[in-house]
């Protein structure tokens, strides 16, 4: 979610509409979410 809220922070910094700005947090916040279930799946075949 910090992420997603840096990432719309830092694109109406750098001069993005309001639209915009929102659909690259979510865009960074689809990503997380990606990167974070990857990482779950590989941690879970890790034999104990």
């Amino acid at each position: 979610m910090l992420a997603a809220a840096v990432a719309g922070k830092l694109a109406r910094m750098d001069g993005a509409t309001y639209p915009a700005a929102l659909h690259r947090a979510a865009v960074t916040f689809a990503a997380v979410l990606a990167l974070a279930a990857t990482m779950a799946g590989a941690f879970a075949t890790l034999p104990a």
